[in-house]
């Protein structure tokens, strides 16, 4: 991937047409290993999180956001696009992602949008209710709620190797704090608001080194379809959006096996795995105006992998 930001904004600019085979190489991603949480700044290769090719055309203009895993990755990407569309943000994360948060925080400086570092380990009960209301103190209040914390552990050596430490670990950051942010956030949340929960390919097609977290997203989309329900008639939209193989500093830190490193992603009908820009305008168009009356949807982005 270039290193260069004019040649960056040229050939990846979302705005501009373009053949999605081929606007980002297919990884060749070295065996590496990083312990959790993972961090963007020692991943090879580099990501795209939007912060050259992310153009906002004013879609969130004045808007509140609140994001769980905004340090790195697809939430971090979500950030850089949303304060581009015009909202303020407030990121959360671990404490031990801080370099990789300040890093999502200068990519939008330029934006002169509000942006509020967070952190905090929402595996806590007590963290998801103070998250929020720190949020919504900073921010003057809050309209969109995007839950994407999450963890994913590969086990290789079948369930009897999973523990009940990692399946009680994996189900409070994935479901748990899902349930604990929204339901602290509802008080702030205005008609109008946009909550949109990320769920995964694994939903649908589980890895069998995966399990755990494969039944977490499934968990995700069933809540997001349930509480779509509950909320319409408040006049709050809840979505689900489901990535595909996206490269990630969660792949490195035993996401995925070694072995499969090297050729992450290239089983798609795109042939490579999705850099984290390319999800953000699905969560844009979600939280904005736009998807008024879309309401309970699942929008898969994926790079090809059929799915119901």
């Amino acid at each position: 991937m270039s290193t260069n930001q004019d040649e960056h904004k040229e050939t990846t600019d979302q705005l501009v047409l373009q053949n999605p085979v081929t606007r980002y190489e297919s990884l060749e991603a070295p065996k590496q290993h990083q312990p959790e949480p993972g961090l963007d700044k020692d991943l090879e290769p580099k990501t795209d999180r939007g912060q050259y090719s992310y153009r906002g055309t004013g879609r969130l203009e004045g808007r509140k956001a609140l994001i769980t895993g905004a340090d790195s990755g697809l939430g971090a990407a979500v950030a850089i696009a949303y304060a581009r569309e015009g909202a303020d943000v407030a990121l959360n994360y671990l404490p031990a992602e801080q370099e990789d948060a300040e890093w999502v925080r200068d990519a939008v400086a330029d934006t002169g949008r509000k942006v509020v570092l967070l952190p905090g380990d929402l595996a806590e009960r007590e963290a998801a209710v103070e998250l929020v209301d720190q949020a919504a103190e900073a921010l003057g209040g809050l309209d969109i709620l995007v839950n994407n914390a999450g963890r994913q552990i590969a086990i290789e050596d079948g369930l009897e190797a999973l523990t009940d430490e990692q399946l009680e670990d994996v189900y409070n950051v994935n479901v748990f704090s899902f349930f604990r942010v929204t339901r602290a956030a509802l008080k702030y949340l205005p008609a109008g608001s946009s909550i949109i929960n990320c769920t995964s390919i694994q939903a649908y097609k589980p890895s069998p080194t995966l399990l755990d977290y494969a039944s977490t997203k499934a968990a995700i989309n069933n809540f997001s379809k349930g509480l779509a329900e509950q909320l319409a008639p408040k006049g709050i939209r809840v979505n689900a959006v489901a990535p595909g193989p996206f490269w990630t500093p969660l792949q490195v830190s035993d996401g995925q096996p070694k072995e499969k490193l090297p050729k992450f992603g290239q089983d798609v009908g795109l042939g490579r795995a999705g850099q984290p820009t390319e999800i953000a305008p699905a969560f844009v168009f979600l939280a904005s105006a736009e998807s008024s009356y879309v309401v309970g949807e699942t929008l898969n982005v994926n790079g090809g992998m059929p799915t119901p």
